[in-house]
């Protein structure tokens, strides 16, 4: 079984844990629905029979109980890049469950996962403008340093906790993106500026670039899904705006859950639409859900 952000708080280092994540995701690969894919790292290839067996990595076998060679030849296979909603409404609901952390988190496990494919991969964090971009590259120095730019980013989380702004800075990640990509999101679909409308129009510019696209939509299912909160009057703040409003959850819960559900569908029909890979994702889920979708995705683009 894999790690979720609740049981994870032992971990000191991002790089730690992402190794810990994707380790223990490879090593469940073969009980798992992801069974039958492999994943083959920057050191090793996969040992085809007739080869000869003086690069054979026997640890390797021993705990894995598969024949993989020793690689040298540096390759890089795909190209990606990772987006991360770092604006207000992502660090909803509390710290040690909220959505950024589980964004981040799950962002550096992808980037230990796909450097160790020999894939190039970089990283952006936006809110209401773009905040940082990283290049695509796939050595071990570059991973290094997404992983340190990732933990700066949970560890320092934007001061200002600007609005979002999706649509803009995806049109714009388009346009910077030169060579065809995977491109993967993490956000919770809200935002200030624009509508629903304009976040489609803009994924339908990635798809018109001929990239690929991954969305993980990103939020707390027990609360901003279904509603879920005691019957007593609560304070709600909006965490972009700062409006507040002061109501007793159980005298609007009919309206918000059909509200919500249509914006769910709206969302799914879109991206299915598109041929956009969607993936509901709730802050309290195993990151194995994560890995899963991405190795799936990574299988379909060969």
């Amino acid at each position: 079984m894999g790690l979720d952000l609740a049981t994870i708080k032992k971990f000191e280092s991002l790089e730690f844990l992402a190794k810990e994540l994707v380790e223990g995701f490879i090593t469940g690969l073969h009980r798992s629905p992801y069974h039958g894919f492999s994943v083959e790292f920057a050191e090793h290839k996969l040992y085809n029979y007739g080869e000869s067996i003086k690069n054979i990595d026997w640890k390797v076998f021993a705990r894995t109980d598969r024949l993989y060679t020793k690689q040298y030849e540096e390759e890089t296979n795909l190209r990606c890049t990772i987006l991360v909603d770092t604006s207000a409404s992502m660090y909803y609901p509390k710290p040690d469950l909220d959505k950024i952390r589980f964004s981040i988190y799950a962002a550096a496990a992808l980037c230990f996962l796909m450097i160790r494919q020999r894939d190039a991969v970089g990283i952006v964090s936006f809110a209401n403008e773009i905040l940082q971009q990283s290049p695509q590259k796939s050595t071990r120095l570059h991973l290094n340093q997404l992983l340190q730019t990732l933990d700066e980013w949970l560890k320092n989380p934007n001061p200002d906790k600007q609005v979002s702004n999706i649509a803009e800075n995806i049109h714009l990640i388009a346009d910077k993106i030169q060579k065809r990509s995977l491109v993967i999101i993490f956000t919770d679909m809200f935002q200030q500026k624009n509508s629903s409308q304009d976040i489609f129009e803009s994924l339908q510019h990635l798809k018109h670039n001929k990239h690929e696209v991954l969305l993980f939509h990103v939020t707390d299912q027990d609360t901003e899904r279904n509603f879920n909160f005691k019957d007593r009057p609560y304070k709600f703040v909006d965490t972009e705006t700062k409006e507040t409003i002061t109501l007793t959850p159980s005298f609007i819960k009919d309206q918000y859950l059909a509200t919500m559900t249509d914006f769910y569908k709206e969302i799914k029909l879109t991206c299915g639409q598109l041929k956009i890979d969607l993936i509901d994702v709730n802050t309290r889920d195993d990151f194995d859900k994560v890995l899963g979708a991405y190795l799936i995705k990574r299988k379909k683009m060969r």
